[in-house]
């Protein structure tokens, strides 16, 4: 692979993961996919009760989370209904394991620049 494909392949990899953590980025949207993580599909009318977040605005949270893959929805008679995407925060584990190993290689090259001092210098 060539260094200008390299960059472009990294490029599209950085652009995904940001849109996965922007969805994830909202206290309401964090709550609405552990909510379906520990109770399963549910309408929107459920997501609602007991809940200071209008139908409207879970709606909309909803759709978030729904174009960035973590949820999908189906109507059910006069309801729609949703269910958590696993495979999607799979995948968000994937890219911060990835982003952890990038910290964790620059954290030693840093522990051995300042061990063994600058090569060049």
């Amino acid at each position: 692979m060539s260094p200008a494909d390299a960059a472009d392949a990294h490029a599209r990899r950085a652009h995904a993961a940001a849109a996965l953590f922007s969805a994830l980025g909202d206290a309401t949207r964090l709550q609405l996919l552990m909510r379906l993580s520990a109770s399963g599909p549910e309408s929107i009318a459920q997501m609602s009760e007991k809940s200071a977040v209008t139908r409207q605005a879970i709606t909309k949270h909803l759709q978030v989370l729904s174009d960035a893959g973590f949820v999908a929805g189906e109507r059910r008679g006069r309801e729609h209904i949703w269910r958590l995407r696993p495979q999607r925060l799979r995948e968000v584990h994937r890219q911060l394991d990835r982003i952890s190993r990038q910290w964790d290689d620059a954290l030693e090259r840093l522990r051995a620049f300042v061990e063994e001092g600058d090569p060049h210098g």
